[in-house]
């Protein structure tokens, strides 16, 4: 046996009963001797699941049998070990070391903001150029389906003003290169949603009643309103947007494991609300190129943000009023142009009219 190393008094539990049986460890060779005055067997060092090393706590060793040998004692266990030439994994040692630890977090938080930043968007860009468009028409059909069946009715808006508003539109795409604009189909309804118009995989446009009423059918700006929208159409943005946020998910839940289903959503939450504004930037510069290209003004979009934020105030002041009952129009202020993910107003506005005549 090897003399130059004490014996280690450890506890053994044979894994069969409760009793505690007090041995004592020592190595030889490719083996661990376990003795004591009732017992006496050898055990291959290779076949003995050894503890990592922490700063607290006892040390447990598992044995092939089901045995396990415990220490109370974790300093004696780690000095015996290392006595008998049980080295310690790299992975253990970082984690033993608050620099190596301080060193990867900041690795891992650096990684993470390239990944949010640059390798989503470079995903969602790749696999949105593999997928074919008749993808985004059936997610089209199938979100138009939903929205008609929970929050939209028909249009009571007279036909003529209908057509009035697709003409408007497409005579000021006219001006646009061949091949610069996506299919496009506009429909009208009638909303819970409130001033709002929304942009659907596939082409489809939805513009509700009351956002038409909110500009008193102004047709140059509503003709900058669908712009925008048709440029999310344009960089098929509802697609991107699924590869992002479900990558984002999957990366968050695959770091945060089951800990917490909340807080593995919030990250693909925040992801998605960040997501969200990119596009709507994208979408506001197709508009602006639409417009300008038309010989329009963009700061005629201007209009419907001032509309927007008079609806806001008269809402405010009708809920703080004591009207409990919030109009159906202050729903919209959550969803399409109004939606919280959208950047500011300010900077909105600011660029439409940096880029008017």
């Amino acid at each position: 046996m090897n003399t130059t190393v004490a014996a280690l008094p450890v506890i053994y539990f044979d894994g069969k009963s409760t009793r505690a049986q007090p041995v004592e460890l020592r190595m030889e060779g490719e083996f661990l001797h376990v003795r004591s005055a009732e017992l006496a067997f050898d055990v291959p060092v290779a076949q003995v699941i050894w503890p990592e090393r922490t700063r607290h706590g006892r040390r447990c060793a598992e044995l092939p049998s089901g045995a396990t040998l415990q220490c109370a004692d974790g300093a004696a266990w780690d000095h015996w070990c290392r006595a008998n030439g049980l080295h310690e994994s790299a992975v253990v040692r970082f984690q033993q070391s608050w620099r190596w630890v301080t060193g990867f977090v900041l690795a891992f938080f650096v990684l993470m903001v390239g990944l949010y930043n640059w390798g989503l968007p470079a995903l969602a860009r790749g696999i949105v150029a593999i997928t074919p468009q008749s993808f985004d028409e059936k997610m089209g059909q199938t979100t138009l389906s939903a929205i008609d069946d929970a929050l939209m009715g028909p249009s009571g808006l007279a036909l003529a003003q209908q057509e009035g508003i697709r003409n408007a539109f497409t005579r000021a795409l006219r001006a646009q290169a061949p091949g610069q604009v996506p299919t496009w189909n506009l429909k009208f309804r009638k909303s819970r949603l409130g001033p709002n118009a929304l942009a659907l995989p596939g082409g489809t446009l939805l513009m509700t009643d009351e956002m038409v009423q909110l500009v008193d059918g102004d047709t140059d700006v509503l003709t900058a309103v669908l712009a925008h929208e048709l440029g999310h159409v344009k960089h098929r943005h509802a697609l991107a947007m699924l590869v992002q946020v479900s990558a984002l998910g999957a990366v968050t839940s695959l770091v945060l494991g089951d800990f917490s289903s909340l807080l593995a959503a919030l990250p693909a939450l925040l992801g998605q609300a960040h997501y969200s504004r990119e596009a709507e930037r994208e979408a506001d510069s197709n508009a602006v190129q639409v417009l300008t290209q038309a010989g329009m003004d963009p700061r005629v979009m201007v209009t419907m943000f001032d509309r927007l934020a008079a609806l806001r105030e008269l809402e405010s002041k009708e809920t703080s009023g004591g009207n409990a009952e919030k109009p159906a129009a202050a729903i919209g202020n959550w969803l399409g142009l109004a939606f919280a993910s959208h950047p500011a107003d300010a900077e909105r506005i600011a660029l439409f009219r940096r880029n008017s005549h």
